[in-house]
């Protein structure tokens, strides 16, 4: 009898489900794919109408469409200032209030014409390019948001990297334009609390994600079946997140369920920052 109770409880429970985001109005950058897009499905899902934004946007506008009624596409790029406005204007103009803003979109520097990313041999302009994106998208990302949710209350989730925490020899620009998302995060969570904001601001570190992003670096047929399979025995796991892994992850943290966190840093990674995946060989007695 017990049991059929909490089973009940339980059933109840997922019934429930779908409402975390009721009537809440998100803005996520670079959502036309990969992790963005997650979110934007899931969002959905829970509740929330999703302002579905990137520079992509035959591909944005899809993924809007795909997700449903409620959502929509605008153009976003997130380095330009004026697009920032533009999008916070009609956001308002809209649905009169901002809930939540997901920082997203980010660039890794191995795209075409990017050239090397190490060191010693990474141009300046390469690595102004990343830092465009990466860091300054997420600085006016934030200015922005505050400045729409600080006379009710708000949620902000930047998506950094594990690489934000942990240096890359080759990936040196994006590896410090993540590190930068870290660090600004608790720097915004800490001044809304001193201005008395009801605004929290959170980061989340995915490694070893699915995402197109990886693209450029698996190649193709053969070669990226092996690579996929070499990055999964290096984790923990032994496998590779999906996007999907973030976005509930980013769910908990833009929902009231999180309304006591802030500054926190949030690592998606199955397990590769835990520690060495080595382990010790005991000699048994």
């Amino acid at each position: 009898m017990h049991y059929r109770k909490q089973k009940s409880k339980q059933e109840k429970g997922r019934l429930n489900m779908g409402h975390r985001l009721a009537d809440k109005i998100v803005l996520i950058t670079g959502a036309a794919q990969g992790i963005g897009k997650a979110c934007a499905e899931l969002f959905a899902k829970e509740g929330a109408f999703v302002f579905v934004s990137d520079i992509k946007d035959d591909i944005g506008l899809k993924t809007a469409l795909a997700v449903g009624p409620q959502a929509q596409y605008l153009h976003l790029d997130v380095q330009n200032e004026n697009d920032w406005d533009l999008a916070m204007q009609q956001v308002i103009a809209e649905k009169k209030h901002l809930d939540v803003l997901i920082n997203n979109a980010g660039i890794t520097g191995f795209q075409k014409g990017f050239g090397l990313q190490d060191p010693e041999y990474a141009s300046l302009d390469s690595w102004k390019k990343v830092f465009a994106i990466n860091s300054e998208g997420v600085f006016l990302g934030c200015q922005k948001a505050i400045q729409k949710m600080k006379h009710a209350k708000g949620s902000i989730v930047n998506i950094s990297s594990r690489s934000g925490i942990v240096g890359i020899p080759g990936a040196a620009a994006y590896a410090a334009s993540k590190a930068s998302v870290r660090n600004h995060t608790k720097s915004v969570a800490l001044y809304c609390c001193e201005q008395g904001y009801d605004i929290r601001c959170n980061s989340i570190h995915p490694a070893a994600i699915l995402t197109p992003m990886w693209e450029p670096m698996l190649g193709t047929g053969a070669v990226r079946q092996e690579r996929l399979t070499q990055i999964a025995n290096d984790i923990p796991m032994h496998k590779l997140g999906s996007p999907e892994d973030v976005a509930y992850a980013a769910v908990f943290l833009a929902s009231d369920e999180a309304k006591y966190i802030t500054g926190i840093e949030l690592t998606i990674d199955g397990g590769i920052l835990a520690g060495s995946t080595a382990s010790p060989q005991w000699k048994k007695e």
